[in-house]
């Protein structure tokens, strides 16, 4: 939904919000993934190497 032609603030807002009242729900993260504080932290990354 684009709303950079919208100036006003709050019908921009309300845009939006119906806008993501119609969207279709998201699909629930799959078990396996983990997601930021849930990953496996690293002790000290090497100078070019990847991190994970």
């Amino acid at each position: 939904m684009n709303t950079k032609n919208l100036t006003d603030k709050a019908e921009r807002k309300k845009v939006k919000r119906t806008a993501r009242k119609k969207a279709a729900p998201k699909a629930k993260r799959a078990a396996g993934v983990a997601r930021g504080s849930m990953k496996k932290k690293i002790r000290r990354q090497a100078q070019g190497q990847r991190k994970r």
